[in-house]
C-alpha cells in the first residue's frame, strides 16, 4: 500500500499577516485555490527547492471565529535551516519571538502569527553555542 505526504493544513486569520511570516521562513507560494461559493482561500507555501512538502494556509473570507487559540491537537511544523543563528536574526528583526532560542547550536522554536509552533532545525552538525542566543531565556511556551 502506498502513501504520499500531501500536506500539512493551518487555519490564519489575517492572511497577509501569516503569509509574511512563512515568507520570512524562507517559502513561496507554489499555487493557491479562491473559492466564491464558499468564501475561502487556500494558499500553499513550500521551501523554493521543495514544493511537494507545503504548508496550506486556509483562510475563510468572513473570518473564522472558532479558530482556537492553540490549534487542537497539532504538534508543530518543523523544517531545516541552512544557519539557524542567521534564521533567528532575521526572524527577530521582523518582529518575531523566538520562544526557544537555539543554545545548543541546533534547535529552536516559534510561533506564527496564529499560534502554530514551528521548530527550526539546523542543517547537518549543530553550530558552535555562541550569544546572544546561550543566554537567552525561553518566551511563552513552544
Amino acid at each position: 500500500m502506498k502513501i504520499s505526504y500531501l500536506h500539512t493544513m493551518v487555519r490564519v486569520k489575517d492572511l497577509e499577516k501569516s503569509m509574511a511570516f512563512y515568507k520570512l521562513l524562507g517559502l513561496e507560494e507554489t499555487r493557491r485555490h479562491d473559492s466564491e461559493g464558499g468564501r475561502f482561500s487556500l494558499i500553499f507555501m513550500a521551501p523554493p527547492d521543495q514544493p511537494d512538502c507545503p504548508v496550506e494556509l486556509t483562510w475563510n473570507w468572513d473570518g473564522d471565529d472558532e479558530l482556537p487559540s492553540d490549534s487542537r491537537h497539532f504538534g508543530h511544523l518543523a523544517y531545516e535551516v541552512e544557519d539557524i543563528y542567521a534564521m533567528c536574526q532575521n526572524l527577530l528583526d521582523n518582529g518575531v519571538t523566538i520562544n526557544r532560542p537555539p543554545r545548543d547550536g541546533r534547535m529552536a522554536f516559534v510561533r506564527s502569527p496564529d499560534n502554530i509552533s514551528v521548530e527550526l532545525l539546523q542543517a547537518g552538525e549543530s553550530k558552535e553555542p555562541a550569544e546572544p542566543w546561550t543566554s537567552m531565556e525561553n518566551i511563552g511556551h513552544w
